[in-house]
């Protein structure tokens, strides 16, 4: 008779509730779980798929009283043709280069990251961080992660996207840029970067996170099609085409 050894059940926690970071006077809660052990890059992506992100070692997914405003998206890469604003970014950024690196923090680009908060998001947790807080974002993953830099034609740091590989796709965890350059657009370009990675590696799907339609800053989200969001446990295309206006607006509040 073969003996299957007992498996660590996983537990779910659910955090205390918090000031929503997306939308003023709203409750933010969460359910989280530990990534860890010989499972945890199956488990991530069966999370992934159920909704999830990772921060760290820890997946997590909103569970806010009386409130369904993050909605996970993930872009159909295969299927995915830029539109006309895309295609203009991706000829502004023509000349910028990417490197995918392993997970490793650097001096350079916590420095690039320290301005990008000061500049977009100066009020919020992440700009108190430290460099050690910053290697803990980057290093403490216990899945296949890497760090995609972006650079110009005088080989400085521009842009970087904290990247998880799933078995289905790439999973944007978070991207930073130098604010000097708003007019690139360079987290916009980033995620057709993602895309167009993915394309290469024969993967089905870009995960962005979460949409939050009534978020002015979360709306780009929406602007790479075909995607999908997860409705009530099933995803589904997103169906609504965006206006040329509304693209545009998109990449001045990105660029923002």
């Amino acid at each position: 008779m073969l003996h299957r050894p007992n498996r660590r059940p996983q537990f779910f926690y659910t955090t205390a509730p918090l000031p929503c970071p997306y939308l003023a006077g709203r409750t933010e809660r969460k359910i989280v779980t530990e990534l860890t052990g010989p499972d945890a890059e199956a488990l991530h992506d069966r999370l992934s798929r159920a909704g999830f992100r990772r921060s760290h070692n820890i997946a997590y997914s909103p569970v806010c009283p009386g409130c369904n405003a993050c909605i996970p998206i993930r872009i159909l890469a295969p299927q995915f043709e830029p539109n006309r604003a895309q295609r203009k970014l991706s000829k502004l950024n023509a000349d910028i280069a990417a490197f995918e690196m392993p997970a490793r923090a650097t001096a350079e680009q916590f420095a690039l990251f320290q301005r990008y908060q000061q500049a977009r998001h100066g009020e919020g947790d992440m700009a108190g961080m430290g460099f050690y807080d910053y290697r803990a974002m980057v290093e403490d993953t216990p899945i296949t992660t890497g760090m995609i830099e972006f650079r110009d034609a005088q080989d400085r740091l521009v842009g970087a996207c904290l990247t998880d590989w799933l078995s289905d796709g790439l999973s944007a965890v978070y991207s930073f840029y130098d604010p000097a350059l708003a007019r690139r657009s360079l987290g916009a370009w980033a995620i057709l970067w993602l895309v167009g990675r993915a394309q290469a590696l024969q993967l089905p799907y870009v995960y962005l996170g979460y949409w939050v339609p009534e978020s002015r800053k979360m709306t780009y989200k929406s602007r790479y099609r075909p995607s999908e969001i997860l409705i009530g446990g099933t995803w589904r295309v997103l169906e609504e085409p965006p206006a040329l206006a509304g693209e545009a607006e998109a990449l001045r509040v990105e660029a923002e």
